[in-house]
């Protein structure tokens, strides 16, 4: 998978590029760094059990685990930012049953239930692990990491700019306050 160019490519009302307020520029500025983890990450699973010299895959399996664990982490951090502030403060407006707060929180919940699988398995694993049984353990990451990278496009190309523009100034401070208190 190569690295795509992601951006807000989304137009404002007006015509031209939408500036974003300070907290949604922080969420959208927390992408890049996620995202780099998670080429590599994508790199490193599709890599896995594709050396037919390798006899057991245990070892770059736990490599790639300590990897998982750094970049759970992270992404768990971003995801409170926007599940527990972002989310809440678009429903009053769009709703939370159905539509684009919805898809994001399907998105979150696809993604964390691969990378919490791929977690548990790992820490069930035991003996020497073959070749097509690594694969499948690995893919569960890059299912993964698939899903974030079109979840961060949405976010950044709908999401943001729709946050920006429904959100009144007093729910964009609010947003920046929850932003940064997590």
């Amino acid at each position: 998978m190569e690295a795509m160019p992601f951006g807000c490519g989304m137009m404002g009302m007006t015509g031209g590029p939408l500036t974003l307020c300070e907290g949604l520029q922080r969420l959208k500025e927390e992408h890049p760094p996620l995202r780099k983890q998670m080429e590599e990450l994508f790199k490193e699973a599709q890599a896995i059990g594709t050396n037919a010299g390798v006899e057991d895959w245990e070892a770059p399996l736990r490599a790639l685990e300590e990897k998982m664990k750094i970049f759970v982490a992270e992404l768990d951090l971003h995801s409170k930012r926007e599940e527990d502030v972002l989310f809440p403060l678009m429903a009053k407006h769009i709703g939370r049953e159905m539509g684009p707060i919805a898809v994001m929180e399907y998105e979150h919940e696809q993604a964390k239930t691969r990378l919490s699988g791929f977690l548990a398995t790992m820490a069930s694993l035991t003996g020497p692990i073959k070749a097509h049984t690594a694969r499948w353990i690995a893919g569960e990451v890059a299912e993964a990491v698939q899903i974030l990278f079109d979840h961060f496009m949405k976010e950044e190309n709908v999401l943001f700019p729709m946050a920006e523009r429904i959100l009144s100034d007093a729910e964009k401070e609010e947003l920046l306050a929850g932003v940064k208190a997590i």
